[in-house]
């Protein structure tokens, strides 16, 4: 069995992937192990998680803006 403990590095490489795919199941359980113990990892995760509803806000704003200047 591979080791169970993460690097902060990993953990933000997971962190991403998790953005644009499914995690298996260990590698989400190492993840969420990780940021149980660390103190930056998790701030990292809303940061994250933050950055990617606000790119979400702002594409359905250019798209209402968009649709609104085709006369």
């Amino acid at each position: 069995m591979s080791n169970i403990r993460l690097t902060c590095r990993q953990a933000t490489k997971l962190l991403l992937s998790r953005q644009d795919r499914h995690l298996p199941w260990r590698e989400r359980v190492r993840l969420r192990l990780h940021l149980i113990v660390c103190k930056a990892c998790p701030r990292v995760a809303r940061q994250l998680d933050l950055m990617r509803s606000a790119m979400g806000k702002w594409a359905r704003y250019a798209e209402d803006a968009g649709e609104g200047d085709r006369t």
